[in-house]
């Protein structure tokens, strides 16, 4: 009776010792886990510019005037402008005030001498610094002999910030006077124009 117990005593010792060995044998031969690449997380975007604030700024470009009759011109036209945009994060709201000097000869009876506009303009933000927006408001122009009228302008304009504090940009209107200053002619006015405005 005792062989049979040393014998199973001796097979246990021998499984337990398997049991004990086998993963050891395995590790022993299993290689290196490979270093894992470091994570590197993408930049994070550009914030977007914030348009709030005031500007004042110049432009310059060129006015085509009309008048009932046939009669018409073309020339030069530039100023100034003031305004104040505020930021809703995607669309831009504002207004602004534009004085440009002329001298636009329309047809011999008339010569445009100034325009002065008092606007509002509403917009959306492209990429991080543009602007893409419609404006409108009233225009006052004086055509020296043909007096002084008051009328209306339409028109839309893209806008791009160029530093944290300087812009430009092209904007086209299309202005309309009629019955200019009682005279029975009506007048229109497109004008296309580049320009450049400091945010203060």
């Amino acid at each position: 009776m005792r062989g049979n117990s040393d014998k199973t005593t001796r097979i246990v010792s021998a499984i337990a010792l398997a049991a004990v060995l086998s993963p050891a044998a395995a590790l022993a031969g299993s290689p290196e886990p490979a270093p894992s690449e470091p994570v590197v997380a993408a930049p994070a975007p550009a914030p977007s510019v914030d348009w709030t604030g005031f500007y004042g700024g110049a432009q310059l470009g060129f006015a085509d005037v009309e008048a009932d009759g046939g009669l018409e011109g073309d020339g030069a036209i530039g100023g100034l402008t003031l305004g104040y945009d505020y930021d809703f994060g995607n669309y831009v709201v504002g207004g602004a005030l534009d004085y440009d000097f002329a001298d636009v000869d329309v047809g011999g009876a008339a010569t445009l001498e100034n325009v002065a506009r008092a606007k509002l303009r509403a917009g959306a933000k492209l990429g991080q610094s543009g602007l893409l927006y419609a404006t409108g408001g009233a225009a006052q122009a004086d055509a020296g002999a043909l007096g002084t009228d008051t009328g209306y302008f339409l028109g839309g304009g893209y806008e791009q910030m160029v530093s944290d504090s300087f812009s430009v940009g092209a904007e086209a209107l299309w202005h309309e006077f009629e019955d200019f200053d009682g005279s029975g002619v009506d007048v229109n006015a497109t004008t296309l124009q580049v320009r450049g405005t400091f945010r203060f």
